[in-house]
């Protein structure tokens, strides 16, 4: 598989500036805020989503001032809401780190996440982006339900494929969705193509989220266990519901109990992941994030071909190969 280093290769100078682009929407002349963003900053991701952005718009055009605001706003929204996340979650790590909610408490963090998303609405504002400020909002709005709907759903514990598909819609593929098609939109891409990339992104993010899924049932660590953390969070996804549509009466009964329990043992864990394999929850995952991969690659499939576009396939490609 490609390294992230190959992929960001047609893109390379535009993710340079983009640092310095993102470091100076993030800047505050407070204190304490100011120490916050660098210790978000010496921790950053893999930037992937700022990469959709950059590859989709040089798949069309040259890069402009427009897809620096772009790829900013997309990464301080994504910085905001996994801060919220945690505080959500109530987790105390983030990518190996302590989280924000866990070295600042749940209000600074909460405050944190507000302040970034303000960052971005006053760059679209302020650069006059009104597109990327209704990219933006749809977006927002998107994955605000998205959580809700998963909140509720995780109550009750009844949750059909279709509903899985439209929280997971909602949730993560629109921010990719809103990279592709501000990427797009950026280089002045006419409205046609604009929805095209919009889709495209949605798949990915599609295929992205059903990766994520999966490595719950993946073997992780020195002991090579799953992590079973969503079984633990009781959140339904799409290879423990396949299992459950395939499995008997009884078992679905027996599995549902399992998980309705306070505290889920380990050995719960195993039980209901040899039950989600058994039914063939794992391979039906699989191959539906196969088939948004390829829808994804289809989409793209008649437009020139060009480093960009080269690299935006082995991009693809990496969402779900990634090992974590």
């Amino acid at each position: 598989m490609p390294s992230l280093d190959d992929i960001r290769r047609p893109v390379s100078e535009e993710m340079k500036l983009f640092e310095q682009h993102f470091k100076s929407a993030m800047k505050s002349n407070l204190g304490l805020l100011d120490f916050i963003i660098n210790y978000i900053l010496r921790r950053k991701g893999k930037q992937i989503r700022p990469l959709f952005v950059f590859l989709s718009a040089k798949m069309i055009g040259d890069t402009t001032n427009s897809t620096y605001h772009a790829a900013s706003f997309i990464e301080l929204l994504h910085t905001a809401t996994l801060i919220h996340d945690d505080v959500v979650d109530e987790s105390y790590e983030r990518r190996g780190f302590f989280s924000i909610k866990a070295l600042w408490k749940s209000k600074i963090a909460v405050l944190v996440g507000d302040y970034l998303l303000s960052r971005g609405l006053l760059l679209a504002t302020e650069h006059k982006e009104f597109d990327l400020l209704s990219i933006m909002s749809e977006a927002v709005r998107e994955m605000s339900e998205g959580e809700l709907m998963q909140m509720q759903k995780s109550r009750k514990l009844n949750i059909t494929k279709e509903e899985y598909f439209n929280i997971i819609r909602k949730k993560t593929a629109t921010l990719i969705s809103a990279c592709t098609s501000s990427g797009a939109r950026s280089v002045g891409a006419n409205q046609d193509t604009v929805e095209v990339f919009k889709k495209f992104g949605e798949n990915v993010g599609m295929a992205f989220q059903i990766k994520d899924d999966l490595f719950d049932y993946n073997k992780k660590g020195i002991i090579g266990k799953p992590t079973g953390n969503d079984i633990k969070e009781k959140k339904f996804t799409l290879p423990l519901i396949h299992a459950l549509e395939n499995g008997s009466v009884r078992d679905k009964n027996h599995i549902i109990k399992l998980i309705r329990r306070n505290h889920i043992t380990s050995r719960d864990i195993q039980e209901i992941i040899d039950f989600t394999v058994k039914r063939k929850g794992i391979e039906y995952a699989v191959e539906k994030m196969n088939n948004f991969k390829n829808d994804a690659l289809n989409l793209i499939s008649s437009y020139p071909d060009n480093e960009a576009k080269k690299s935006m396939k082995m991009l693809v490609e990496f969402v779900i190969n990634r090992d974590q």
